[in-house]
């Protein structure tokens, strides 16, 4: 049977999204480019032999329009007879791109593919697609959904009431993993997996000093009066400190089966072992993980306890906290690098960010087998079983 294997994998420094950070000037485009570029230079690989592209993008639109996949490939000064073409599953988006290579190559479809992502969030900002004044959910959507559906901010604060996460539980998370991510540069655990770009190799968001004291004088983001009135039991307790900021960002992997990586003399990193996504409810939205999880566990055949690494996006502290409660996987094991809320949130390139994260830090930890899981915004979430090889 064919399988699917990771030979390479490799991002750009996560730049905080506004004017004046480290990547806020380079084109999407060229972001994305960057990491190919350094992908195909790394492994050693005729990028003639690609049989796909595969990129996730959330906001289409503007210098992100057009298919940005396949004028980032061209730009890496790369063959024009490969092929490439953008998806968009929300947050989830390039994390779905690398299900979409691992498929392709175990289905004989592909030999060869790459999966990355991309988000300029500095100069494509969030929302960017939807002009203003525009529905994009349709009459249906309204009809089954009568009374609304709701930013993902007041989806986060519907899964701190109902898993009863306080805002101080949220905060020590949140500092916790700002000390993770600032203690994993320190010790040069993202060295392998950066290319550094616009003369930085560093994550910008990461705050080493901040506290759970620090982020409990920061004000709640989301409060709205017409909301309050709406859901009673929220407490106004997600602020900027427990949520993931606005970033910038690339990253690409190279997909192919053991028996070609073994002929062309390459090293897999892990085995694409299972695959799920899965729908959950559009109004928490944000809680696909926890079905997700039991998925992809499922068709893997295995266990929560024989998993040794989990990377679980943190959009919100509450998302990741919910998923624990609901999980009883070990917290040691949840994001040991620090997530998103430190590191950073680029939309579209995050599920390929932190695949390249966890597939060097599981040959760093000796993890056999890891499991990666993400919320998306309409209530979905994918989930994915790595096994290291080598």
């Amino acid at each position: 049977m064919r399988d699917a294997v990771i030979v390479q994998a490799v991002r750009t420094p996560i730049g905080r999204g506004k004017p004046g950070g480290a990547l806020a000037g380079v084109h999407p485009v060229e972001l994305l480019a960057h990491t190919l570029r350094a992908l195909v230079e790394r492994s050693g690989v005729d990028p003639a032999q690609v049989d796909d592209v595969i990129g996730g993008c959330v906001d289409q639109v503007g210098e992100q329009a057009m298919n940005t996949t396949r004028y980032a490939w061209l730009s890496a000064g790369l063959p024009d007879s490969v092929p490439a073409v953008t998806v968009d599953r929300q947050c989830g988006s390039s994390q779905q791109a690398v299900h979409f290579a691992a498929q392709g190559v175990i289905s004989g479809a592909y030999d060869m593919a790459v999966a990355c992502g991309v988000e300029s969030m500095s100069r494509v900002p969030m929302w960017s697609n939807v002009p203003p004044g525009a529905d994009p959910f349709g009459p249906g959507v309204a009809a089954r959904f009568p009374e609304g559906l709701v930013p993902q901010g007041i989806s986060a604060e519907l899964i701190a009431a109902k898993w009863s996460l306080g805002r101080e539980q949220m905060d020590v998370f949140s500092a916790a993993s700002h000390h993770r991510a600032a203690a994993a540069h320190a010790a040069g655990a993202f060295a392998e997996e950066i290319v550094p770009i616009a003369g930085t190799d560093r994550d910008e968001s990461v705050r080493p000093g901040t506290t759970a004291e620090i982020l409990a004088g920061l004000r709640p983001a989301f409060a709205d009066p017409g909301y309050a009135a709406r859901f009673p039991q929220i407490e106004w307790s997600v602020t900027a400190g427990n949520s993931s900021p606005i970033n910038d960002g690339a990253a690409a992997l190279l997909v192919t089966t053991g028996e070609n990586a073994a002929r062309l003399g390459l090293r897999p990193l892990a085995r694409l072992h299972s695959f799920a996504v899965t729908g959950s409810d559009p109004l928490l939205m944000l809680t696909g993980v926890i079905p997700a999880t039991e998925k992809v566990l499922r068709r893997a055949g295995l266990r929560l306890d024989d998993i040794d690494l989990f990377e679980v996006n943190e959009a919100f502290a509450s998302v990741v906290l919910a998923w624990l409660q609901e999980t009883g996987a070990d917290p040691s094991k949840v994001n040991p690098d620090g997530g998103a809320i430190a590191l950073g949130h680029p939309l579209g390139a995050s599920g390929a960010r932190i695949m390249t994260t966890l597939v060097h830090a599981m040959h760093r930890r000796g993890a056999r087998y890891a499991l990666q899981t993400m919320c998306e915004a309409g209530g979905l979430a994918n989930a994915t079983v790595l096994e290291r090889l080598g």
